[in-house]
């Protein structure tokens, strides 16, 4: 709904709430790749150029992680990745939980870490490095590639992870080859 000039309310066709919801989803990522352009700037151990980015704001059948170019200010990348099944909600929010065995997804920026072969095949170890995230080491957090994870967007949201990010294995390749690319750690910013 939405005011007229004459003050009554009236309905948004889809292409005006589409056209509201883009910009505000511009809007978020803008405020929140300069506050990570702050946050590498200083902290020059971290990749001055290129960061992840998710917006937990976008339904999880839309490409919502972002590789993203912090001195041109522009996405590079776009892919879809689940979140943990523990951030689940009755309505179309998530909530989001830094707590051992909830599997939720947690909010934060993440030094992107090592990688290992697992489970799933290789993934990279994630560190917290806000409060809301500090667990995510222990609990076993991390970033990888599940067969299940589509590479097209869908009409229906994607299967969900016991917390971790995890994305279809050709996104991960590409995510892959920038992280082993980078001489410097890689940020992975998750944000609501």
């Amino acid at each position: 709904m939405a005011c007229n000039n004459s003050g009554s309310m009236e309905k948004l066709d889809s292409s005006q709430r589409s056209e509201l919801d883009d910009k505000e989803i511009e809007n978020r990522l803008k405020r929140n790749a300069n506050e990570l352009v702050d946050f590498v700037r200083s902290n020059k151990i971290y990749n001055q150029d290129i960061a992840f980015m998710i917006d937990m704001k976008i339904p999880s059948s839309k490409n919502r992680f972002m590789v993203y170019n912090l001195k041109e200010k522009r996405i590079l990348e776009k892919g879809l990745v689940a979140h943990g099944s523990g951030s689940e909600t009755e309505g179309d929010t998530l909530k989001f939980s830094n707590i051992e065995h909830s599997n939720s997804t947690s909010l934060g920026m993440y030094k992107i870490g090592g990688s290992y072969i697992g489970q799933f095949g290789k993934a990279y170890k994630l560190h917290g490095l806000n409060k809301t995230n500090d667990k995510t080491y222990l609990r076993n957090v991390v970033l990888h590639s599940y067969n299940r994870v589509p590479d097209r967007e869908t009409i229906l949201p994607i299967c969900n992870s016991r917390g971790c990010p995890m994305v279809s294995k050709n996104f991960f390749s590409i995510l892959e080859n920038y992280i082993d690319q980078s001489k410097s750690k890689l940020i992975l910013y998750i944000y609501y």
